[in-house]
């Protein structure tokens, strides 16, 4: 990592009512919160929009999963990628998906209204705007508050690998690499288009 890690005894009382409630909601102070408590205000903002986007917003946990997956994707972003590859297929995320967004092909669901939010997803991530054909068809299953959780899950988690990448938090030595065209924090081909997932 490219930031040194904060030992207790640097610690703020702030940082470290921070790493308690970091430890207690999430079993520790791994990966990108090491990052994070180096900025103790922006720590305790990120850390309650994470949980809200992980754990208690409206999408079904499938999608919430969904969301992180093609945001680590999108910012190739593996140590999110290998934190929740696992929860995202104990979810539902049916392995095909989670092998097409890695390898960035198009991924197919069986259910439609899965195809509607990854096709909703996509476009943002992408193309930066949705067409009118995919958000009414996303808003159909979804609603008004499905498709804002949805935004708030996707800016989170392309928060999250930003922070990532840039402050190269280490990867996870027990985990082979995830995507073809990423090599530790160096893309080693073009891997394909990216304007697929």
């Amino acid at each position: 990592m490219r930031l040194p890690v904060l030992a207790d005894e640097e610690m703020s009382d702030h940082q470290k009512e921070l790493a308690a409630r970091i430890v207690a909601r999430r079993g520790g102070v791994r990966g990108p919160f090491r990052v994070w408590l180096q900025s103790p205000a922006l720590c305790e903002r990120v850390e309650s929009l994470g949980a809200f986007a992980r754990f208690d917003c409206s999408l079904p946990e499938h999608l919430r999963e969904l969301t992180l997956l093609m945001a680590a994707r999108n910012w190739d972003a593996q140590y999110s990628w290998n934190a929740h590859v696992a929860s995202a297929v104990k979810a539902g995320v049916p392995e095909a998906v989670v092998e097409a967004i890695a390898e960035r092909r198009e991924a197919v669901f069986e259910a439609d209204e899965d195809q509607a939010f990854y096709q909703f997803c996509q476009e943002v991530l992408v193309d930066h705007f949705v067409s009118d054909e995919t958000f009414a068809r996303a808003h159909g299953y979804f609603g008004s508050q499905g498709l804002v959780d949805a935004i708030g899950a996707l800016g989170n988690f392309t928060m999250l690998g930003m922070c990532l990448n840039t402050f190269q938090v280490d990867l996870q030595a027990d985990r082979r690499p995830p995507f073809p065209d990423i090599r530790g924090f160096e893309r080693v081909s073009d891997g394909g288009d990216r304007s697929k997932p």
